[in-house]
């Protein structure tokens, strides 16, 4: 029956209408997942120099074992962002005698295909055999290997769960974020360490290597868990793709997304499709090269990160900068239709949220090819994404709402200061200002890292309190939806 599904699933994606996009988002989206690929095959393969580098003073194999459970926690956020929900039109199988317990097979098989998936064996399995097996033997290696996989697949089917769970009450939601801030608090206060705890937990198995099946019980249960509720709720609309959606929104990709999904694809045309957008979004990859000019050795070997503060922002941040700074204005054209149309504002600020997210983790990613230069500028770019995603996103889609200005997109972007205005320059002064100052008090008492580690969990709390922000631009922009109209109309 697997075979039966896959080979229907195939047809259906052959057989759509928008084959000819989807193959081209696939095919590019395929490029970025391999660039990735690339970067943990280096990580893996120079494991014990950088474990060196960022722990001269401490046993590699203490390092190493720190950074499992690190790597786990952050894996598990970046999962609740952005794994998608494996997805079956189940609605034609259900009048047939079909078990239900082959759709959930189906549906439990294909969630583990995802690059979430891949990538800590390129990390970690490498050190395993380079390290761990000369010094602890072969029965050790094997456990390793299999807690890794086991807490692999546990946070791929908790993720699944909590996002599943979350359809039917949003208070799962709120109670996960409320946990992770928790966590990352207590040890942001040195109240409990993940460091720590990791080196702990893989001592253990050291010692005693039947203690890594527990974490092969954990995954398991969650395993069990999330197909018993799927059992339970396999006729619930949300788990399958809905029956009114479109075949496609042209772009693979954003389909897991639902509605939200489909306001992105609409507004991913609209940049593709008109210069100044357009226009925009490709001077972002150009100012990928101003690390160049700020990136200085001096800087750099002094860990005088502040100085260079700015220069990550502005780079790993450029898509929300340069495109976020005439949020709205872009749809000026069609902004009364938007009012005319049942859209939900919650959804209409998800999808910019979700516009923001990926154009700046591309940015991101591409960005990295800074660690050649030095692997700290690596540190520095992740504090500046998390800041960018978390706090960034949410000034630009604010002062969106106090912008009235028409914006013909037709026209190119050249010296065109059409729609600019006193919102955009305020933009720079909150969004550039904020991160350079919560760094200065560290940079002072030469705790650069620390500085680092402000910034980074500063926007990764603003990033958990994402919900929040959605309800509080919504309802702004609801109260400020006529005189933006108004505006638009001039």
């Amino acid at each position: 029956m697997l075979s039966t599904f896959l080979s229907h699933q195939r047809k259906s994606f052959w057989r759509s209408r928008n084959r000819g996009s989807s193959i081209a988002g696939q095919i590019v989206l395929g490029f970025f997942l391999l660039y990735f690929f690339v970067l943990a095959i280096g990580a893996g393969l120079s494991m014990v120099h950088i474990l060196t580098y960022f722990f001269p003073k401490q046993d590699v194999v203490k390092s190493f074992n720190g950074i499992i459970l690190y790597y786990f926690a952050f894996d598990f956020i970046m999962r609740l962002q952005f794994q998608e929900l494996p997805t079956l039109s189940i609605i034609p199988y259900l009048h047939l005698k079909i078990s239900r317990s082959k759709i959930i097979r189906f549906l439990n098989v294909k969630a583990l295909f995802s690059a979430f998936n891949l990538w800590p064996f390129f990390i970690f399995l490498p050190f395993c055999f380079i390290k761990i097996a000369p010094a602890f033997g072969a029965v050790t290696t094997v456990m390793y290997i299999v807690t890794i996989f086991s807490i692999m697949v546990f946070n791929n089917y908790l993720v699944l769960y909590i996002k599943r769970k979350s359809i039917t009450n949003t208070l799962y939601t709120f109670v996960g974020m409320l946990l992770i801030g928790a966590f990352a608090a207590l040890e942001y206060y040195k109240v409990i360490s993940i460091m720590a705890g990791s080196d702990f937990v893989f001592r253990a198995i050291v010692a005693q290597p039947l203690y890594g099946f527990a974490f092969t019980l954990a995954a398991v249960a969650i395993f069990y868990i999330n197909s018993g509720f799927l059992r339970k709720n396999l006729y619930v609309e949300e788990l399958s793709k809905k029956q009114e959606k479109k075949g496609s929104t042209d772009y693979a990709f954003l389909n897991r997304f639902g509605k939200v999904g489909e306001l992105a694809a609409l507004e991913l045309k609209l940049i593709l499709r008109h210069k100044r957008p357009r226009s925009a979004v490709i001077m972002g990859f150009f100012f990928l090269l101003y690390g160049f000019f700020f990136y200085k050795e001096e800087p750099i070997n002094k860990d005088a990160f502040g100085q260079m503060m700015f220069a990550a922002i502005f780079m790993t941040g450029i898509s929300i900068i340069i495109y976020g700074q005439f949020m709205f204005a872009w749809q000026s054209a069609h902004f009364d239709g938007i009012l005319a149309n049942k859209i939900d504002f919650k959804d209409f600020i998800k999808a910019k949220f979700l516009l923001f997210t990926i154009g700046c983790t591309i940015i991101t990613l591409l960005a990295s090819f800074y660690g050649f230069k030095s692997p700290k500028l690596l540190l520095l770019h992740l504090a500046a994404y998390l800041y960018n995603i978390g706090f960034g996103t949410v000034v630009v889609l604010y002062l969106a709402t106090l912008n009235y200005k028409r914006l013909d997109i037709n026209k190119a972007a050249s010296f065109n200061y059409q729609g600019t205005g006193a919102t955009q320059w305020l933009l720079m002064f909150p969004y550039a200002l904020t991160p350079i100052l919560m760094y200065v008090p560290f940079g002072i008492l030469n705790k650069p890292y620390w500085g680092l580690a402000v910034v980074g969990i500063f926007g990764l709390m603003m990033l958990l309190l994402r919900g929040f922000w959605v309800n509080y631009i919504a309802k702004r922009l609801e109260k400020q939806r006529y005189k933006i109209a108004e505006g638009f109309r001039e």
